[in-house]
């Protein structure tokens, strides 16, 4: 799964990340932060493409039904890619709202001796991340339910399994264009998201600081990225 990531760059780094073409059509809709260990229920950009432009949008990160709010149901913040387009929580928002949220890596966890051991998994290049993801936000309409977005996450696969089972699903920048574009139609969106997410030899992972296990406004710079020793 994903349960937490690092998002420190800006819109304009991840859009030129994107195409250098259509970075120059970018607007930006409410606020974020730099931060290098986001959690659920924070609001890292999210971005959609909307008339043809690019959307960053602060949004939060979690998602549940309206009656799932009014019983105050712990949100949802990951969706399975098997069962995004089919299932009930999830296939209203594959057809008018898949989303990319950028990012330079993400957390994932062990157990060691019984404390929790993050990792912090990332590309081999020095390349952001795009990972796929659904959103019940719509630009330009007035929305009185609770509104966020989650991940698309797959089977981890060879090599990345001994960290976690369940990774993001992970896309090309062309991918990850196509994707958004919802003029893709919902067969290709399906086929892209279930088929040509970054394969796991691209990424590296390290074990790092425990400190990432706290959230904390306090706790949140470029050092929990810093690997440390198998003694640490």
């Amino acid at each position: 799964m994903c349960g937490r990531f690092e998002q420190s760059e800006t819109p304009r780094y991840y859009a030129d990340a994107l195409s250098a073409h259509i970075s120059e059509q970018l607007r930006t809709l409410g606020d974020s932060s730099p931060s290098y260990n986001v959690a659920p229920g924070q609001r890292p950009w999210m971005i959609m493409l909307h008339n043809g432009e690019l959307l960053f949008i602060g949004m939060n990160w979690g998602y549940r039904t309206p009656q799932e709010a009014t019983v105050k149901t712990k949100p949802w913040i990951n969706a399975r890619v098997e069962k995004a387009l089919t299932g009930r929580y999830f296939r209203h928002m594959f057809r008018e709202g898949r989303v990319i949220i950028p990012a330079g890596g993400w957390y994932e966890w062990t157990v060691e001796n019984g404390k929790k051991q993050p990792w912090y998994v990332t590309k081999r290049t020095d390349q952001p991340i795009f990972m796929a993801g659904l959103t019940n936000f719509r630009p330009d309409v007035e929305q009185t339910v609770e509104t966020g977005f989650v991940i698309v996450t797959e089977d981890s696969g060879a090599g990345m399994v001994d960290v976690h089972d369940r990774r993001p699903v992970v896309l090309q920048p062309e991918d990850a264009l196509l994707w958004i574009n919802l003029d893709t139609p919902i067969e290709e969106a399906a086929y892209i998201a279930q088929t040509r997410s970054i394969p796991t030899e691209q990424f590296v992972w390290w074990k790092v600081d425990r400190a990432v296990n706290r959230v904390d406004p306090n706790n949140n710079g470029k050092h929990l990225l810093t690997p440390v020793s198998e003694s640490g």
